[in-house]
């Protein structure tokens, strides 16, 4: 069920444009694994800001 529940949180966050952080971790652990982490509150402000920009701000 707690899984469930993350899975549905999780599309709830992206359907509404909140960006995933554990995603990034992830994504940042398996392929920068060199790279020091934003923290949790740097990684929103940056997803918001590449939002309203324009930009994807995707790095793969």
């Amino acid at each position: 069920m707690t899984a469930l529940w993350r899975r549905l949180a999780q599309t709830a966050r992206l359907m509404v444009g909140q960006p995933d952080y554990d995603a990034y971790r992830r994504h940042l652990a398996e392929h920068h694994p060199a790279r020091e982490p934003m923290t949790r509150a740097q990684f929103f402000r940056e997803r918001e800001a590449a939002r309203y920009r324009g930009g994807s701000g995707r790095c793969c």
